[in-house]
């Protein structure tokens, strides 16, 4: 487990998102990422978790006065995974981008078909 403040993880998240092609993070509006200490009880290993309507999903119904979409990343599930703040580092750059996926409609099997899982 690495000993890390949530400050470094924090910054680790913000390089992580600027890491993400501008074209992307362009039709990121109404998306908000959030750090967590703790992943839901049910499933405590959880890294990460995107919750909203995948930007394949919306519709006329989708309005501009909805609230916005979450990306969670849980902090304390990353660290007691990783050995090393390098480990921290890239399991953070694989969990954003995951989460990201999912806002853009990428389901978990095509994530796994290309590496991201």
């Amino acid at each position: 487990m690495v000993d890390m403040t949530r400050e470094a993880f924090e910054r680790l998240v913000s390089l992580a998102l600027d890491e993400i092609p501008a074209a992307l993070t362009r039709q990121m509006r109404n998306v908000v990422v959030l750090v967590e200490d703790e992943a839901p009880a049910d499933e405590p290993d959880l890294l990460g978790l995107y919750e909203g309507t995948p930007l394949t999903e919306r519709g006329d119904w989708w309005a501009a006065g909805s609230l916005p979409d979450r990306i969670l990343i849980f902090r304390n599930p990353t660290l007691r995974i990783c050995q090393t703040e390098q480990d921290v580092a890239e399991e953070v750059r694989i969990t954003v981008r995951h989460e990201v996926a999912h806002h853009f409609g990428i389901d978990d099997a095509r994530l796994h078909e290309l590496g991201w899982s």
